[in-house]
């Protein structure tokens, strides 16, 4: 039994406005060939297929030809599970059609648990893998909320409720397991962050539950789970230096704080129910790079990627303290006619004058949301005694912005 286990696609993504389409393409095309060349029985994909709750027709397109390609394969099943960017109905729309075909959707969590639990079967109908298909748990799903409560008893309680919801799927796995004659290895998705796990700096990676974002324990899983399939955070990473419980990461990188990360997914082989994990590096379809230094330093390294006649999408950061008028003209003018594309320019010693004539000439695409909100606090004078209970209503706020997928349906 070889599993492959990958997620966080974001199909659809944009990157400084540039679409990323035909890296999306690349990957998929990639992938597909991979799970025929590694004979891959079955492909584990853990949330955030795409990049959007409204996905355009051009993504929809990229995912449903995968599928199809994916189908005519060696890969016996497929299992897919909702991320917090996607939009549940819309996952789960062609599930009933797609089960036909061996490819299982989960887009959101399910009126009863052992709906989640799915008996996966070899071509002569033998039960070979047990999977905890769990999508990403949405606050609303799994508390009950009650005014006047504290931040720290909204904590508590998405705690509680996300152990019981695994402590009860992988009861129902167990059982399934016991039905089927045993030695059946126990598989469990989700999408989550857990306590300790890395993250890079603009990675897109939003808060998913407000006042509890570190505290996942990796303890809330059950001991019978063989392996643990997470997606959500984009670093490829072990899960409190288990090697059974992994995040696979973003196979493209989401940013350019991700420029240079080894990106990959990962293959489970099991003997019986002893999982052995390897690393398969996914190869980089769109080089991404940050050149960071006064003007000639930027310049040279700008003539070297031209030289270089790769394509590559570039960050560029200056940080000398000449003030350069024409910045702009002499960028594009180094990488005109190349297949070098600057997507960003920051300028840091215009920024660190705005900031020190109180924020004078700053843009709302050099501060984030919480930065704003900041801002607005100091100028209306709220008092500090007010302004903690102000940030969590406005993280709240938020917050359902991203997991409110009703615009979808």
């Amino acid at each position: 039994m070889k599993i492959l286990h990958t997620s966080d696609w974001h199909i659809g993504r944009s990157l400084y406005g540039r679409k990323r389409y035909d890296e999306c393409r690349a990957f998929l095309d990639w992938l597909a060939g991979r799970l025929v060349s590694e004979e891959i029985d079955v492909l584990l994909v853990a949330g955030d297929i795409f990049d959007s709750s409204t996905p355009s027709n051009r993504a929809l397109e990229l995912y449903y030809t995968f599928l199809c390609r994916v189908s005519e394969s060696s890969c016996r099943h497929v299992v897919i599970t909702g991320g917090n960017h996607d939009s549940p109905s819309l996952l789960n729309a062609p599930r009933e059609v797609l089960r036909f075909l061996d490819i299982h959707i989960i887009g959101r969590m399910t009126d009863l648990p052992d709906q989640e639990v799915l008996v996966l079967r070899d071509g002569a109908g033998k039960a070979c893998l047990i999977v905890c298909a769990v999508p990403f748990l949405r606050d609303r799903d799994i508390r009950e909320a009650r005014a006047g409560e504290s931040l720290e008893e909204k904590g508590n309680k998405l705690i509680d409720g996300i152990a019981t919801h695994y402590r009860d799927v992988a009861a129902i796995a167990r059982q399934r397991r016991g039905e089927e004659g045993g030695n059946i290895p126990i598989v469990a998705m989700g999408h989550l962050f857990c306590a300790g796990a890395r993250t890079a700096d603009a990675d897109g990676v939003r808060d998913l539950y407000i006042g509890s974002l570190a505290h996942l324990d990796s303890a809330i899983f059950p001991d019978c789970i063989d392996y643990l399939a997470l997606g959500h955070l984009h670093i490829p990473q072990k899960v409190g230096g288990s090697e059974t419980r992994r995040y696979s990461g973003s196979p493209l990188p989401m940013g350019f704080s991700e420029a240079g990360q080894d990106k990959s997914v990962l293959i489970v082989t099991f003997d019986g129910t002893v999982p052995a994990v390897s690393t398969l590096q996914v190869p980089c379809f769109m080089a991404l790079e940050t050149v960071r230094g006064d003007l000639a330093v930027i310049l040279a390294r700008l003539e070297q990627l031209v030289k270089q006649r790769t394509p590559i999408l570039i960050e560029v950061v200056y940080e000398g303290d000449d003030l350069v008028g024409d910045l702009q003209n002499q960028l594009q003018d180094a990488v005109a006619g190349s297949t070098v594309h600057i997507l960003r320019t920051v300028n840091n010693r215009i920024l660190k004058q705005a900031l020190q004539q109180d924020h004078a000439g700053e843009t709302l695409a050099e501060l984030s949301v919480h930065q704003v909100f900041d801002r607005c606090l100091a100028a209306h004078l709220v008092p500090e005694e007010q302004c903690q209970d102000l940030r969590i209503a406005f993280l709240e706020a938020v917050s359902s912005l991203y997991h409110d997928d009703t615009r979808a349906e």
